[in-house]
């Protein structure tokens, strides 16, 4: 196994983990970012408001976008177990 090999598989995996947590996150930054508008209007100063949006969001987005994700991470997974013979050698 080359160096370069390993260097693209971590780059797969890396890319993978980005595009499945890519939504969610960003779900999370639209709705901290409504939360904190909201409270710099009604200067409601209260450091935990925003955090049950937040969950309620990504939970929802997880079942939104969880089938892609899941998708996404066994086609990885299935990628990484038919090329098995590749890595031990």
């Amino acid at each position: 196994m080359s160096g370069d090999f390993v260097i693209s598989l971590a780059q797969q995996g890396i890319y993978t983990i980005l595009m499945v947590t890519g939504p969610l996150l960003i779900l999370a930054l639209v709705v901290g970012l409504l939360v904190s508008i909201f409270q710099a209007t009604t200067q409601i100063q209260e450091q935990t408001l925003a955090f049950i949006p937040k969950i309620v969001a990504v939970l929802v987005g997880l079942v939104f976008f969880g089938p892609w994700m899941l998708t996404r991470m066994v086609e990885f997974a299935a990628n990484i177990f038919q090329n098995l013979n590749q890595f031990v050698g």
